[in-house]
């Protein structure tokens, strides 16, 4: 299984998707080595909180493991990107995406990201388990952005598939506290995949 953020035939909206494949390829410029074996521990280095219309995620970050990704992430965090985005897509036993998508005169748009693609770090040793967190992205590996998935069960086969192929998806966090909030979330009805009823993302904030 492979998430990729794909065009819905329905909107303007990009989606991450479960596809199958091996991940896309690399760009051609960035090489992906082996990943760590055994899988690492998570190194909680920076804390961030999350406020929705379905109450606050606390989040803690790995920039031992995944400093790129959580660089990235915090300069959107830091730069109000995700104020008043939403969880534009929600599967119930899979993941909930956000971050890169807005409502717009009735209609859900998405927010053109405001800084470059960022290199796949999905070799990390950190796995897709339940309550993480990961950065979405193309067919292309080094192409994440601003949207993020939140695991709402153990999704290893998104893992990094080996030092043979190129992909997987980079985790660099955990949820701390809130965990219920994003069993609410991920429980919210839908059409397809996206929310009935908009799941807002009010507030993102480092915890300095």
């Amino acid at each position: 299984m492979n998430l990729i953020k794909t065009l819905c035939a329905t909107s303007a909206l990009t989606f991450l998707a479960a596809c199958g494949g091996g991940g896309g390829s690399d760009g051609g410029s960035i090489g992906i080595p082996p990943a760590p074996v055994p899988p690492v521990t998570m190194t909680i280095t920076h804390k961030v909180t999350m406020t929705t219309s379905k109450g606050v995620i606390e989040l803690g970050l790995d920039a031992k493991n995944a400093p790129l990704t959580v660089a990235n992430f915090l300069k959107y965090v830091n730069d109000g990107f995700y104020k008043n985005t939403v969880f534009h897509r929600v599967e119930s036993n899979f993941v909930v995406q956000g971050g890169g998508v807005v409502r717009s005169n009735g209609s859900l748009v998405e927010k053109p990201p405001t800084y470059s693609p960022i290199a796949l770090e999905s070799n990390n040793g950190l796995s897709n388990l339940n309550g993480t967190i990961a950065m979405a992205r193309t067919v292309v590996a080094n192409s994440a952005t601003s949207q993020f998935y939140f695991n709402v069960k153990d999704n290893t086969e998104l893992n990094y598939p080996g030092p043979d192929k190129v992909g997987g998806y980079a985790v660099f966090g955990k949820i701390t506290a809130g965990l219920d909030v994003l069993n609410a979330i991920r429980t919210v009805p839908v059409n397809g995949t996206v929310p009935v009823q908009d799941v807002l993302i009010t507030e993102v904030k480092e915890v300095k």
